[in-house]
């Protein structure tokens, strides 16, 4: 006998007895541990919020503060664009009690797509346009409450890969600051002007504005109005809306009855803060005044106030 035609024959036999066995369910089951493994469990979307410094009224985040969120994926490998509603994630609300807390949890879209993180502070229920939400400072700041309520702050991360660490997103302020102190001039010592009746006013400047939430920018919006600062360790604090302001009696400073202002043309920008040292004098019946900028530019605003 051919001995190649047995080998053929045994072999053939062989497979087709295999073929029986499996159509029957009677296989060999695999070896656990070689099987395809099933898709991971979607991972859960954590934040840790950082500030550029502290928050423009000289507060970290405090306990039950609240941001918006918004989490857009990236397709085809391009990140998306930042819509009102639609995104992957929209505007959930997250409080602050040492950690950040989502109203519900949320989750990546799979182990695999990259996204953009937004996030704005004060928490709004209701965001009718993300690239015009409108905000308002309070005309009346001199209660502690109204001016850290005229705080607000935007910020981003983009192109974050799904992970379960937490997400740190700068947050941003997009407010301007001024901070006014005054000193004693001639005429004053600083104990007369410690016990003087000293009210201050900032005139001419505009309380709302809209914000887009996607680039930071503000827009002021509506009509100029008279605002009053918080006292806060000698100083007087006030977050204003970034804006132009024609020249004009921007600050007056009552002291005993006797009004001094200090005309001035002033640009306010996003996330600046800008000390206002005004000297009153009796004698030349003004306020010397010297201004910096948060962000020094080596500019010297001074000028006379009569």
């Amino acid at each position: 006998m051919d001995n190649s035609k047995f080998i053929l024959s045994f072999v053939g036999a062989a497979l087709l007895l295999s073929a029986c066995s499996k159509e029957s369910g009677s296989e060999v089951p695999e070896v656990p541990g070689n099987n395809t493994p099933t898709p991971a469990e979607k991972l859960e979307i954590r934040i840790s919020p950082t500030l550029s410094a502290t928050k423009a009224t000289d507060y970290g985040f405090e306990t039950n503060d609240r941001i918006g969120l918004y989490v857009v994926n990236f397709k085809d490998g391009k990140p998306g664009t930042l819509l009102s509603k639609g995104n992957h994630v929209d505007n959930m609300r997250f409080t602050y009690d040492g950690t950040w807390e989502p109203d519900s949890k949320i989750y990546w879209l799979d182990n695999e797509t990259h996204a953009d993180i937004y996030l704005y502070y004060p928490y709004a229920a209701s965001v009718a346009s993300v690239e015009a939400m409108p905000f308002a400072v309070k005309a009346d700041q001199s209660g502690e409450a109204n001016y850290k309520g005229s705080d607000m702050l935007v910020g981003k991360t983009g192109d974050v890969a799904p992970s379960t660490s937490a997400i740190s997103i700068l947050a941003n302020h997009v407010m301007s600051r001024m901070s006014i102190t005054l000193a004693a001039g001639n005429g004053f010592t600083p104990e007369s002007l410690a016990a003087a009746d000293v009210a201050v006013k900032v005139n001419n400047l505009k309380t709302n504005a809209t914000v887009n939430l996607s680039t930071s920018a503000v827009t002021a919006t509506g009509d100029a109005s008279v605002m009053t600062p918080f006292l806060q360790n000698d100083t007087y604090r006030m977050v204003v809306v970034p804006q132009k302001v024609a020249e004009s009696d921007l600050v007056t400073v009552t002291v005993d009855g006797r009004e001094y202002n200090f005309k001035k043309e002033m640009t306010f920008e996003s996330g600046k803060n800008y000390n206002f040292t005004l000297t009153l004098s009796k004698t030349s019946a003004g306020i010397n005044v010297s201004i910096g900028s948060w962000d020094n530019d080596g500019e010297d605003y001074g000028g006379t106030a009569e």
